[in-house]
């Protein structure tokens, strides 16, 4: 799984309690005028909008919620919430976009259960989000598509920008409060969002080889590549090594089903580490 988080670093959460259809915000049927601002909005910010609701009965009532959560750089995290009841509402999005977040809020947990995209993400996805929301009912919701169905459970916590994916209920409450507690491990680690995947393998490496971290412990200070063969050093907060350089192989994996509902078979690239040492 590591190197497989997909970038970004500005997530749109928006709350919708109907049914969600296989591509997501897109293919809701709402105001157009609305909708396109947001997603032209969300373009220009390379910002990834996500559907989302909380785990069991859907609540009918009342408005709904939105959020833009925004990673900005090492231990800048920013998050603005709204609410909105007609589609309308929903433009308030676009100048949150660009406004300053509020700092120090507790991160999103989000669960993909989008069955309408993947089965495996529903049928995976919810007892997880489930376990969750019964420890930390106000952080955990139910979103749309992450990408890699075929790791559910996928959880992303937000805008932290940090992947797990392989998730049960029992391993997704302790990886999760170990993540909280500034203990993230390699096991279900899929990657960081702010770095490209070689990078996020080479991290995912190091805390293989050297324990838990937190999220900024470690820095990835330079990448170079050649050809299918990658170095990437790495540089860590005390009490951890201060200097790792990590060399990692590209290759594609044999021919697997890449999801649940797509039969036909597909090959991804993968970064296997072939060195880890300190410098």
């Amino acid at each position: 799984m590591a190197g497989t988080a997909s970038p970004g670093s500005v997530w749109i959460l928006i709350e919708y309690r109907g049914g969600w259809p296989p591509n997501g915000f897109d293919g809701l049927d709402l105001d157009a005028g609305t909708k396109a601002l947001v997603v032209s909005a969300a373009r220009t910010a390379r910002a990834r909008v996500l559907l989302v609701r909380r785990p069991g009965p859907r609540r009918r009532l009342g408005p709904g919620r939105w959020a833009v959560l925004r990673h900005q750089s090492a231990d800048a995290y920013q998050q603005l919430w709204g609410t909105w009841d007609r589609d309308e509402d929903l433009a308030k999005i676009v100048p949150a976009l660009t406004s300053p977040g509020h700092p120090g809020l507790p991160p999103v947990i989000l669960i993909c259960a989008h069955g309408q995209h993947d089965p495996c993400c529903a049928v995976r996805g919810r007892p997880v989000g489930r376990a969750l929301s019964e420890r930390w009912p106000e952080l955990v919701w139910e979103c749309s598509h992450v990408g890699g169905d075929r790791f559910a459970a996928n959880a992303v916590v937000a805008p932290d920008g940090v992947y797990y994916g392989g998730l049960d209920a029992e391993s997704s409450v302790t990886t999760i409060e170990n993540h909280l507690a500034g203990r993230i491990h390699a096991e279900y680690l899929r990657g960081y969002t702010d770095l490209i995947p070689p990078q996020q393998a080479a991290v995912a490496a190091v805390l293989g080889r050297f324990g838990p971290a937190g999220r900024n412990d470690y820095l990835v200070t330079e990448t170079l590549s050649e050809g299918n063969h990658w170095r990437i050093h790495i540089t860590g907060r005390p009490p951890h090594p201060a200097h790792i350089d990590v060399e990692l192989r590209a290759h594609r994996s044999p021919p697997c089903q890449l999801t649940c509902r797509g039969p036909a078979l597909g090959s991804v690239i993968v970064y296997e580490p072939t060195s880890i040492r300190r410098t």
